[in-house]
């Protein structure tokens, strides 16, 4: 038991402590929380455009009037659909690398690639997260919106949105969690996240045990802190809402 407490303590002080190599994990957590942290951003903006398209085009396609306006709506509309089929069938790391290495060969901007390659597949989730949240809306709200003179956009902006993102804000709280793990695969474009951090110690010491335990505690912990926020948050809303 003693010898293998000792090899045990060998191996951690080579995998993470010698040549302060505990910085490539702290270094990647940094990335990955960038990465994280800007793909959501750029998610939620894409969403709310998208499911708005989505959203106006189920409400008023019976009720429209032919003409200009429709066909382009109905235009949008089929774009964001293709937009989501695409973006939701397809894996997110093949799209990481066709942004990597065929759209964006000649960029060497690796965190601008995976953030945009991030919020363009989060883009699509939380569009239908959106989506529902909009049309879970009572249509009193809308018609009541209109009858003090306020058109179908402001009606939208002002009353709809902002009933329909408290709604879904535990959603969308759980879609960033769910990205961050994602983001494990930015090592296939050679980005220096926390998993590949831990890639680079397992091929400096040639020992998977201590790197791979470490990036896999450091997730749980991220994960476990960020899921105690969203629950906080969940029983915040359910005040406010008595």
């Amino acid at each position: 038991m003693q010898e293998w407490m000792t090899s045990m303590k060998a191996r951690f002080f080579l995998n993470l402590v010698k040549d302060n190599r505990w910085k490539y994990l702290a270094d990647g957590l940094v990335i990955t929380l960038k990465v994280t942290f800007f793909a959501v951003l750029l998610g939620i903006l894409i969403g709310m455009v998208v499911a708005s398209i989505r959203a106006t085009r189920d409400k008023t396609k019976e009720t429209m009037r032919p003409g200009i306006g429709k066909a382009v709506l109905a235009f949008l509309d089929w774009l964001c659909r293709a937009y989501l089929t695409v973006i939701r069938g397809t894996p997110v790391v093949v799209q990481l690398m066709i942004s990597y290495y065929l759209i964006f060969a000649s960029s060497n901007n690796k965190v601008f690639i995976a953030i945009l390659s991030f919020g363009i597949n989060s883009g699509a989730y939380v569009a239908e997260i959106m989506r529902s949240g909009i049309m879970s809306i009572d249509e009193g709200q809308t018609e009541a919106g209109r009858s003090l003179g306020l058109n179908y956009v402001q009606t939208m902006v002002f009353i709809v949105l902002p009933q329909a993102f408290k709604n879904i804000l535990p959603a969308l709280a759980n879609e960033f969690i769910v990205l961050l793990k994602e983001t494990s695969v930015s090592g296939y474009v050679a980005l220096q996240d926390l998993t590949k951090g831990g890639d680079i110690i397992r091929g400096r010491t040639y020992d998977a045990f201590f790197p791979l335990l470490a990036v896999a505690a450091i997730y749980l912990v991220l994960v476990m802190f960020f899921s105690w926020l969203v629950s906080l948050l969940e029983r915040r809303l359910r005040k406010s809402e008595r």
